[in-house]
Protein backbone atom coordinates (compact mmCIF):
# COMPACT_ATOMS: atom_id res chain seq x y z
CA UNK A 1 0.00 0.00 0.00
CA UNK A 2 1.28 3.34 -1.03
CA UNK A 3 1.68 5.88 1.52
CA UNK A 4 -0.10 8.83 2.13
CA UNK A 5 2.85 10.64 2.95
CA UNK A 6 6.13 11.72 1.49
CA UNK A 7 9.60 13.43 1.97
CA UNK A 8 9.22 17.12 0.84
CA UNK A 9 11.93 20.02 0.76
CA UNK A 10 10.53 23.54 2.39
CA UNK A 11 12.49 26.60 1.65
CA UNK A 12 12.64 30.00 3.14
CA UNK A 13 14.62 32.81 4.46
CA UNK A 14 14.69 36.04 6.18
CA UNK A 15 17.29 39.04 7.27
CA UNK A 16 18.55 40.21 10.38
CA UNK A 17 18.45 44.15 11.43
CA UNK A 18 21.97 43.42 12.87
CA UNK A 19 24.76 41.21 14.13
CA UNK A 20 23.16 40.42 17.70
CA UNK A 21 22.28 37.57 19.03
CA UNK A 22 18.57 39.50 19.83
CA UNK A 23 18.02 40.27 16.25
CA UNK A 24 19.37 37.23 14.87
CA UNK A 25 16.45 35.62 17.62
CA UNK A 26 13.92 37.28 16.43
CA UNK A 27 14.03 36.56 13.09
CA UNK A 28 15.08 33.03 12.93
CA UNK A 29 11.65 32.71 15.62
CA UNK A 30 9.70 34.57 12.92
CA UNK A 31 11.00 32.45 10.26
CA UNK A 32 10.41 29.31 12.07
CA UNK A 33 6.89 30.38 13.72
CA UNK A 34 5.65 31.24 9.46
CA UNK A 35 7.77 28.04 8.81
CA UNK A 36 5.57 25.81 10.99
CA UNK A 37 1.90 27.89 10.79
CA UNK A 38 1.52 28.14 7.28
CA UNK A 39 2.57 24.66 6.11
CA UNK A 40 0.08 23.25 9.24
CA UNK A 41 3.87 21.61 10.17
CA UNK A 42 4.53 20.15 13.29
CA UNK A 43 8.09 19.74 14.22
CA UNK A 44 7.90 15.88 14.60
CA UNK A 45 7.69 15.30 10.76
CA UNK A 46 10.78 17.20 10.15
CA UNK A 47 13.91 14.79 9.31
CA UNK A 48 16.15 17.51 9.06
CA UNK A 49 17.01 21.62 8.75
CA UNK A 50 19.91 23.10 7.33
CA UNK A 51 20.42 26.71 7.93
CA UNK A 52 23.06 28.66 6.30
CA UNK A 53 23.94 32.20 6.74
CA UNK A 54 25.64 34.85 5.63
CA UNK A 55 29.81 35.72 7.22
CA UNK A 56 28.17 39.16 8.39
CA UNK A 57 26.17 37.08 11.05
CA UNK A 58 28.27 35.10 13.65
CA UNK A 59 26.53 36.01 16.69
CA UNK A 60 24.39 32.87 17.53
CA UNK A 61 23.93 29.82 15.52
CA UNK A 62 19.88 29.85 14.35
CA UNK A 63 19.73 26.07 15.12
CA UNK A 64 20.79 27.13 18.90
CA UNK A 65 17.65 29.01 18.60
CA UNK A 66 15.67 26.26 17.03
CA UNK A 67 16.56 23.67 19.42
CA UNK A 68 15.28 25.98 22.02
CA UNK A 69 11.68 25.76 20.20
CA UNK A 70 8.96 23.11 21.46
CA UNK A 71 9.69 19.57 19.73
CA UNK A 72 12.93 20.96 17.88
CA UNK A 73 15.12 19.16 20.10
CA UNK A 74 14.61 16.25 18.30
CA UNK A 75 14.71 17.39 14.54
CA UNK A 76 18.67 17.24 13.34
CA UNK A 77 20.10 20.59 12.32
CA UNK A 78 23.16 22.12 10.91
CA UNK A 79 24.05 25.87 10.77
CA UNK A 80 26.89 26.37 7.72
CA UNK A 81 28.52 29.52 6.04
CA UNK A 82 26.47 30.66 2.89
CA UNK A 83 29.21 31.12 -0.05
CA UNK A 84 29.86 34.82 -0.52
CA UNK A 85 28.75 36.33 -3.74
CA UNK A 86 29.77 39.86 -4.49
CA UNK A 87 26.66 42.24 -3.86
CA UNK A 88 24.69 39.32 -2.33
CA UNK A 89 22.30 40.17 0.39
CA UNK A 90 23.53 40.90 4.16
CA UNK A 91 22.72 39.49 6.93
CA UNK A 92 20.80 36.77 5.04
CA UNK A 93 19.04 33.28 7.39
CA UNK A 94 18.30 30.88 4.80
CA UNK A 95 16.95 27.08 5.49
CA UNK A 96 16.33 23.98 3.75
CA UNK A 97 13.87 21.88 5.86
CA UNK A 98 12.76 18.23 4.79
CA UNK A 99 9.54 17.43 6.13
CA UNK A 100 7.05 14.26 5.95
CA UNK A 101 3.95 15.78 4.21
CA UNK A 102 1.22 15.11 2.23
CA UNK A 103 1.97 15.11 -1.47
CA UNK A 104 -0.92 17.27 -2.37
CA UNK A 105 -0.44 19.95 0.38
CA UNK A 106 0.47 23.28 -0.80
CA UNK A 107 3.89 24.28 -0.02
CA UNK A 108 4.33 27.95 1.75
CA UNK A 109 7.95 28.91 1.74
CA UNK A 110 8.70 31.93 3.87
CA UNK A 111 10.99 34.67 2.39
CA UNK A 112 10.58 37.35 4.92
CA UNK A 113 11.76 40.65 5.46
CA UNK A 114 14.29 41.40 3.42
CA UNK A 115 15.24 38.17 1.83
CA UNK A 116 11.62 38.85 -0.31
CA UNK A 117 14.11 39.79 -3.00
CA UNK A 118 15.76 36.88 -3.40
CA UNK A 119 12.58 34.61 -4.49
CA UNK A 120 9.69 37.34 -4.94
CA UNK A 121 7.49 34.69 -6.35
CA UNK A 122 7.31 32.36 -3.18
CA UNK A 123 7.42 35.79 -0.64
CA UNK A 124 5.25 35.33 1.68
CA UNK A 125 2.57 37.72 1.65
CA UNK A 126 -0.10 37.61 4.51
Amino acid sequence: MESAWTWRALRGATTAEANTVAAIREVVLELLTTLEQENHLDPRQLLSVTFSITSDLDAIYPATIARERPRWDEVAMLDVQHMYVAHGLPRCIRLLAHAHLPPAQRLIHPYLRGAKQLRPDWSFRR
